[in-house]
């Protein structure tokens, strides 16, 4: 296929880098094997935060780029073929009004990125159109909605956002919204999720999006557990049972329903989400952060997002990077509380900041968990359903329900 074709030309150097001393051997087959199945895999991952970066920080991602964890050359030498673009509005938005047209504008430049570029990106609609662009070697850019404030109060904007291809929704962000409590919020105005969050999760069945179960509080996930008809993801969450008392990963229980569900769980890789020091350094970070830009009144939050860390660690040391095999840690949680069938991967790329894993830094590194992955036993089978056949699996059956409900209708 011409993807493998620009891969093998593109990472030669890489290769040949390997070196032939034999005592290196098992680990460089590892490596080699890894990248073979990177590049003749289809890997989704479900939270890609491209559209809300180039935002505040515009680039051309169809060339290497100084910033940033995503752009062409470093998805192609990653072997990913489907990063969902996130469609992120954020919590305040709601209030002031601003929602619907920041979507808009997100999506705009999403189109914007596909018409500049026709030759390596394609919006996909579809599992068809994923399958389809993965062999004329064209990387897919499907959308996720982030937050479901853009919806507004009205069917008619849900409809509308799965014209222009959104194909998740996440039902809250960092604060409850008229559909859904957040995690992150104390304030919780629903007790779960609002009467107009329930016929918006029926909708969604019907159009043939998926319901993303990321952000919501607990009280919201058990009620969009009892709505929903089709299986459930989450888009870009771990496994709780390594940050105890965080409400933002999934705990043992909801893991299982969303197994049940027929859904996947898809890992998150900040470094936070992945192990409890990192965890307990970021909370503390971000405490220190508010207090700093409460003394500082002329900055703004994201001078705080981007420079206030140098300052922290100056002082408190650097974050303690989660690594890889914590990362598979996760995995591996899932699989024995599930099954192979129900993980898979939601990075947030561009969206942790500076807490990315050792590895695991930018879309280039997808080989090095496949290589992790590889030396704890996984088959090539079962690592390809990890990296994006079970989500691609899920996204048909929604399609399917959606195709089934209007047949009846």
């Amino acid at each position: 296929m011409m993807k493998n074709i620009i891969f093998w030309a593109a990472s030669a150097c890489l290769l040949a880098a390997c070196g032939n001393d034999s005592s290196q051997s098992a680990a460089v087959d590892y490596d080699a094997e890894a990248r073979r199945i990177a590049q003749t895999s289809i890997i989704v991952d479900t939270h890609v935060d491209v559209p809300y970066r180039l935002k505040s920080r515009p680039a051309d991602v169809s060339k290497a780029t100084d910033g940033g964890d995503f752009d062409y050359p470093r998805a192609v030498a990653g072997g990913l073929n489907a990063p969902f673009m996130s469609i992120y509005t954020p919590g305040d938005s709601e209030a002031d009004g601003t929602a619907y047209d920041t979507a808009e504008s997100l999506i705009d430049s999403m189109q914007a990125i596909v018409a500049d570029s026709p030759d390596k990106f394609a919006i996909a609609t579809s599992v068809a159109d994923v399958r389809e662009h993965f062999e004329a070697g064209i990387v897919s850019l499907p959308l996720g909605m982030e937050n479901g404030s853009p919806i507004d109060g009205d069917l008619a904007n849900l409809r509308h956002f799965f014209e222009r291809g959104i194909r998740y929704v996440s039902l809250s962000h960092g604060v409850s919204n008229h559909l859904s409590d957040s995690s992150y919020d104390e304030n919780r105005r629903w007790d779960g999720i609002s009467d107009f969050g329930v016929e918006v999760i029926r909708e969604m069945n019907r159009l043939g999006i998926m319901v993303d179960v990321s952000h919501v509080s607990d009280d919201a996930f058990w009620e969009i557990v009892e709505v929903s008809e089709t299986p459930l993801i989450a888009s870009h969450s771990s496994a709780r049972h390594f940050t105890p008392g965080w409400e933002r990963n999934i705990g043992d229980e909801m893991i299982v329903a969303i197994g049940e569900s027929g859904g996947v769980v898809q890992i998150n890789f900040g470094s936070m989400f992945v192990t409890q020091e990192a965890f307990d350094y970021s909370t503390a970070r971000s405490e220190a952060g508010e207090a700093y830009l409460e003394e500082h009144p002329d900055l703004t939050q994201s001078y705080i997002w981007r420079e206030y860390p140098k300052i922290y660690a100056a002082e408190h040391g650097p974050l303690p990077f989660a690594t890889i095999d914590d990362v598979i840690d996760h995995i591996d949680h899932i699989v024995k509380l599930t099954s192979i069938d129900h993980v898979g991967i939601g990075s947030d790329y561009d969206g942790v900041g500076d807490s990315l894993p050792t590895g695991l830094k930018d879309v280039s590194s997808y080989p090095n968990l496949v290589a992790g992955l590889l030396r704890r036993g996984y088959s090539e089978a079962d690592i390809r359903k990890i990296l994006g056949e079970n989500l691609l699996r899920v996204w048909q059956e929604v399609e399917d329900h959606a195709a089934m409900t209007s047949s009846n209708t």
